[in-house]
């Protein structure tokens, strides 16, 4: 298994439906037109690759300065335990630089992963969740 990572490539709203699905993503992948802009307006997207098959994504909203909230990291179910997730963040973390924080909220089901990977569990954060 040879993984390409790239910044470039935007993939297709049904790539990212089905990895979504497959890596049990919480996102509303019934929408096609959500999931194209949740990606549009992106301005960060990680993105992992093994041939032409998606298997992983990171995507962030950053202003490259100061903070970077990660909204998605997913990987496939069967690659995932093989480090791509980690180096995800990693490219993630890179292109912001050392001026800017990484942010996340954790489904869940991922709330032992993160600190293995780098993350300070954080108890000073507030949401507004959306109604749709």
């Amino acid at each position: 298994m040879e993984i390409t990572y790239k910044t470039d490539a935007t993939p297709t709203p049904e790539q990212v439906i089905e990895l979504y699905e497959n890596a049990g993503l919480p996102r509303p992948t019934h929408d096609r037109e959500r999931i194209r802009l949740m990606f549009q307006n992106a301005n960060l997207v990680v993105t992992a690759w093994d041939g032409d098959q998606l298997v992983g994504v990171a995507r962030s909203i950053t202003d490259w300065v100061w903070s970077c909230y990660l909204a998605d990291l997913a990987i496939q179910h069967e690659y995932q335990k093989a480090g791509i997730g980690r180096r995800l963040i990693g490219i993630t973390k890179e292109k912001v630089g050392e001026q800017s924080m990484v942010l996340l909220l954790s489904v869940p089901t991922a709330m032992e992963y993160y600190p293995k990977v780098g993350f300070t569990k954080q108890e000073s954060s507030f949401i507004i969740n959306r109604t749709y």
